[in-house]
């Protein structure tokens, strides 16, 4: 990740509670990556599931059922 993440990630929200998007860290294909998926400043996403070791996050965003790795989770700032 080319920029510290400060403050409360994805990765750090409960199973069953939604967060509205702040912003997005790092650069590059993991960002462009996140941002094809809709995951973007504002969007509210639910996390449906995690898997045992934490590795993927499965999360509804605009309605969509989505998967994401823990190192893309941990470049969504969520309030």
């Amino acid at each position: 990740m080319a920029e510290e993440a400060v403050g409360r990630t994805l990765r750090d929200v409960a199973i069953g509670d939604e967060a509205t998007v702040r912003r997005l860290v790092g650069s590059g294909p993991i960002k462009r990556h996140i941002m094809d998926m809709g995951i973007t400043k504002g969007a509210v996403v639910r996390v449906r599931k995690v898997a045992p070791l934490g590795d993927p996050l499965e999360v509804t965003v605009r309605g969509y059922e989505l998967s994401l790795r823990k190192s893309e989770a941990e470049c969504v700032l969520v309030d």
